[in-house]
């Protein structure tokens, strides 16, 4: 295919060294390749027709080429916005077709991810189970499952339980941990009020024997967990309704968890999950690692739980990359069912991040390489590459500095943030949005601002508004981000 990429003088060269010989490069008359537009292009153009097959202009244009392109009798699209994604763009050139209005960068980032998620769901629709928890597989080929705990759920409204249910939406099992101070009235109530907000399957949390029969009496799907200590009384129960359990140890070594497996099965369950118990960092967690290993090479068959939860809740750092390397340390020791809880702020949206983590072990996995370059990631605050700009620096340098702030006249804003939406109260207009954007768009429109410098600062607090919402913190204005 016969490419011409369009740039400005200053890029020039980066963009000669990152099109190598994959495509020609064409220098226009702007100093940044943004200033590209149809006037500009078009004579130099007029000679090309039946040299190229597509022409790609910087995906910084804001012109739209369409007229140009059928007055031309060329392609004429936007190609990448910096010039380390012309090498992914041309090496797509011939398979998808590039826009008039989006940026070959985005359009190749929705192509990859949307391919990548075609690949999961092809991968777990063919795969064999273990068992099916309703309509989820567990186990055997299939991809991993995430369960999600709600923490004391016998002991919040059935209003805050319906929005936790709701909350995990990315989780595929819910979990209801159950508090020592509850009844089985309460346990049969809070799973009645789950089932009647989701259609996932539903897990009771206790080892307390009479909480887990008021649990299955009122319909969960799954036991969270068996040791000696209930087996006897539950293991039967559980055997004649064909519900499956969580086999844990009772001292957390290998030989305990073998030994409480071989009597459940005894016991007539046929549908088990075997837990080696994942310990937090500092309190042996390579060793339980070893566990997971040492188990599966003995039981190569019985579908492994992993608890997430442990590691995650119990370290004060970022739960997204914890939680991306647990997946991968879950995939390789074999694990099918990983289990987590949002129990702590820090841990806020870690179903979700476990979630996608366990896609991208799945598709590194299948693909027999590593989880990178697999059209979704868990890049959240750092990037895989950096992107660079062209700087045309002015003539003279300014050194910033601040000058004394004034009321304005319009008045003052007080901001906050609630239920992901960003508040921007000014007297007695409130303005209410998900973007700064959008929000200072409105309050410039509605001239609740007036002077330049209020302006700057409001713009300021908003974006940080909108960043502890993307990044689920707190905000508070004039505090520090």
């Amino acid at each position: 295919m016969r490419i011409l990429l369009v740039t400005g003088r200053l890029a020039f060269p980066v963009v000669k060294e990152a099109a190598g010989n994959a495509a020609d490069v064409l220098m226009a008359d702007v100093p940044v390749a943004a200033f590209v537009t149809p006037k500009v292009l078009e004579p130099l153009l007029e000679d090309k027709k039946g040299k190229y097959d597509l022409i790609l202009v910087s995906g910084l244009c804001g012109s739209d080429f369409s007229r140009l392109e059928g007055k031309l009798g060329l392609k004429i699209r936007l190609g990448p916005k910096h010039a380390y994604d012309i090498p992914l763009a041309l090496k797509y050139a011939g398979r998808i077709e590039f826009s008039h209005k989006v940026s070959a960068c985005q359009l190749l980032a929705d192509v990859k991810r949307e391919s990548a998620l075609q690949e999961f769901e092809a991968i777990e629709t063919g795969a064999a189970p273990a068992f099916l928890l309703r309509k989820v597989k567990i186990g055997g080929a299939s991809t991993m499952k995430v369960v999600s705990e709600v923490v004391d759920a016998t002991k919040i409204s059935d209003v805050d339980l319906v929005s936790k249910v709701d909350a995990y939406a990315a989780a595929d099992i819910i979990d209801l941990g159950v508090p020592l101070e509850s009844s089985p009235d309460a346990v049969r109530h809070a799973v009645r009020v789950a089932r009647s907000a989701t259609f996932k399957p539903i897990s009771i949390d206790t080892l307390i024997p009479e909480y887990i029969e008021a649990g299955v009496e009122a319909g969960a799907d799954l036991v969270l967990s068996l040791d000696s200590s209930n087996m006897e009384r539950i293991g039967p129960i559980l055997a004649g309704r064909g519900i499956p359990a969580v086999i844990i140890p009772d001292d957390e070594s290998l030989g305990s968890l073998m030994k409480n497996i071989a009597r459940a099965r005894e016991l007539g369950i046929k549908k088990l999950l075997a837990d080696p118990v994942l310990s937090p960092v500092g309190h042996g967690l390579v060793d339980s690692i070893s566990r997971y290993l040492e188990f599966r090479r003995i039981d190569p068959d019985t579908p492994v739980f992993f608890g997430s939860g442990n590691v995650t809740e119990l370290m004060d750092a970022d739960t997204i990359g914890v939680n991306a390397l647990l997946a991968g340390i879950a995939m390789e020791a074999g694990a099918n069912v990983l289990f987590t809880t949002e129990a702590s702020h820090k841990s806020a949206n870690g179903s979700d991040e476990l979630k996608k983590a366990c896609m991208m072990m799945a598709l590194a996995k299948h693909r027999k390489g590593s989880p990178k370059d697999l059209g979704i990631d868990l890049l959240v605050i750092k990037e895989k590459r950096p992107r660079k700009d062209i700087i045309e620096p002015g003539i003279s340098l300014v050194e910033a500095k601040k000058h004394r702030i004034h009321l304005d006249p319009r008045g003052s804003f007080n901001i906050f943030v609630e239920d992901d939406k960003i508040y921007a109260k000014n007297g007695d207009v409130t303005v209410v949005g998900t973007d700064s954007e959008s929000i200072m768009h409105t309050i410039i429109d509605r001239e609740l601002v007036s002077l330049l410098d209020h302006a700057g600062y409001l713009q300021a607090e908003l974006k940080k508004a909108e960043l502890a919402v993307r990044f689920h913190r707190s905000y508070l204005q004039d505090d520090q981000f």
